[in-house]
């Protein structure tokens, strides 16, 4: 009885470890929830699309960029930051996957620094050499696009709509995802 109590506890506090190690910065209850709330909605199809905000960004050189700008483009929005772990490594598959988007009109790349200081993440795009557009938000960020954790990416479709939205790190250099997109891409 008290050898498996003792595997029990053993494997309790392993679960513990790992959820702690593969979460994303800022992880909070309330990220927790809004994903609950995402896969309830997912499950009862609603009739009507709800709208999504109009954001706007601004880069470096102070040009404004707003979303309903960008209809007709797929938007791949990423909510970042210099000091989140997370962020910092899935940055080189994020550079890999626009590269391979280049020359595509049909696709924008919106790398979003959550702390607004873009001197700072224009530094550090630098000095890891990485060819990323970026931007800090002219105002409020929805929590539709970034709840309680970062990094978080939204993907747009064409029509301006939230098609993903994906928080913690990913490996975006997968083959999978640039067929995702170049799919969306190609989309009416």
């Amino acid at each position: 009885m008290n050898i498996k109590f003792n595997r029990i506890i053993t494997g309790f506090g392993l679960f513990i470890i790992t959820a702690s190690v593969l979460t994303a910065c800022g992880n909070s209850a309330d990220g927790n929830k809004l994903k609950a709330e995402k896969e309830q909605a997912q499950a009862v199809k609603e009739v009507e699309e709800p709208k999504v905000a109009d954001v706007s960004f601004k880069d470096k050189a102070g040009n404004v960029v707003k979303l309903s700008d960008l209809k007709g483009k797929v938007v791949f929005i990423n909510f970042w930051a210099t000091w989140c772990p997370p962020c910092i490594h899935e940055m080189p598959s994020i550079n890999t996957l626009r590269q391979g988007f280049k020359d595509n009109k049909n696709i924008v790349f919106l790398m979003v620094d959550v702390d607004n200081d873009i001197e700072q993440s224009a530094a550090f795009m630098e000095e890891n050499k990485y060819d990323l557009p970026l931007y800090t938000a002219t105002g409020e960020i929805p929590p539709e696009f970034l709840g309680g954790s970062i990094p978080t990416t939204v993907i747009l479709d064409k029509n301006g709509q939230i098609v993903e939205r994906l928080e913690g790190s990913r490996d975006y250099a997968a083959p999978e995802i640039a067929k995702a997109l170049e799919e969306l891409t190609k989309a009416n």
